[in-house]
């Protein structure tokens, strides 16, 4: 697995859940705050999408929002519909008036198709590169823009238009889609403004992202910054200088990180006994493990284990 897989595999907790609905007139609607990564497609139409901070966005069809933290936004036929339920936000991009009555179809009166969601995660777990999203993406449509994500829109938008066969396995599959292309497409356009810093430009950088993998694949193996550097071809100090200032954190302290969360996986869902658990992620001693495993999540991994959490979906106003 690479390593953006490994970081949807560990942060999910179930299936993702979805529904989509039609809205007409005047409308707003209030998300979150949650507990989960949130997203809304435009399928037909156009609305106003409401961040607790930034610009009021216009999206049209085919465009994305994703809220990777879970950020309480709203959605409306207009900039001010829901005012009363978030906080004070600024004009629309580009400082234009409001939209009135005889606004284009979907920004006021008109109707809208939408898809709107969330992906269940676990809060303990929140990898680094989940931390360094923004609290809202807005992925907007066009041609030529991210062409694996549009066509996982539009095959959303047809199976939910007219499912047939197999559409309960289909749907969940295509909603797992549609998150790795979300996070493909943020990479791409990160990676594309700055080279110098940060998940994009670590999963960008080759021997920082030939690091990882290697500790992604193998979890369990006595890594050393020596041996890593070795791997990727370079010094101690000058790999261990670069994989921090890209990856925000050691080398060492990330492999930790990455055993203890890789650990609570196993633990969530699964029932090997703690001493297998341990020896999965690289530790010789259950009591080792047992040790940071709570100064890590605050709780023995035993307990941790009994207090799985049953995903939800979240109440919207």
């Amino acid at each position: 697995m690479d390593v953006v897989s490994d970081v949807i595999a560990s942060m999910r907790v179930g299936q993702a859940m979805f529904a989509q609905t039609r809205r007409d007139g005047e409308w707003g609607n209030r998300f979150g705050p949650y507990s989960g990564a949130g997203f809304h497609i435009v399928l037909r139409g156009s609305c106003w999408f409401l961040a607790p901070s930034g610009p009021a966005k216009l999206l049209t069809a085919g465009d994305v929002a994703f809220l990777p933290h879970g950020t309480m936004h709203g959605l409306s036929s207009a900039p001010d519909q829901v005012a009363d339920l978030l906080p004070p936000h600024p004009a629309p991009d580009g400082g234009e008036a409001l939209p009135d009555a005889a606004a284009e179809p979907g920004q006021r009166s008109g109707g809208v198709a939408l898809l709107c969601g969330m992906y269940q995660l676990d809060e303990g777990q929140a990898h680094p590169l989940l931390q360094a999203l923004p609290e809202a993406i807005h992925i907007p449509a066009g041609p030529g823009r991210h062409p694996a994500l549009r066509a996982s829109v539009d095959l959303l938008g047809a199976d939910l238009k007219d499912a047939g066969p197999g559409a309960d396995a289909a749907l969940p599959a295509l909603l797992d889609l549609l998150l790795v292309y979300i996070l493909r497409a943020w990479l791409e356009e990160e990676t594309s403004r700055s080279q110098s810093a940060g998940w994009s430009a670590a999963l960008a950088d080759p021997p920082v992202a030939a690091a990882l993998n290697h500790i992604h694949r193998h979890t369990a193996h006595p890594w050393t910054v020596e041996e890593l550097a070795r791997r990727v071809g370079m010094s101690r100090t000058a790999f261990a200088r670069r994989f921090t200032r890209l990856v925000g954190q050691p080398p060492m302290a990330y492999l930790t990180w990455w055993r203890l969360s890789t650990a609570a996986r196993i633990l969530r869902a699964g029932d090997d006994s703690l001493g297998v658990v341990a020896r999965r992620v690289g530790y010789t001693s259950e009591f080792a493990f047992a040790n940071a495993f709570k100064r890590a999540f605050g709780v023995a991994p035993g307990r941790f284990r009994q207090a799985r959490r049953t995903p939800r979906l979240p109440e919207t106003g």
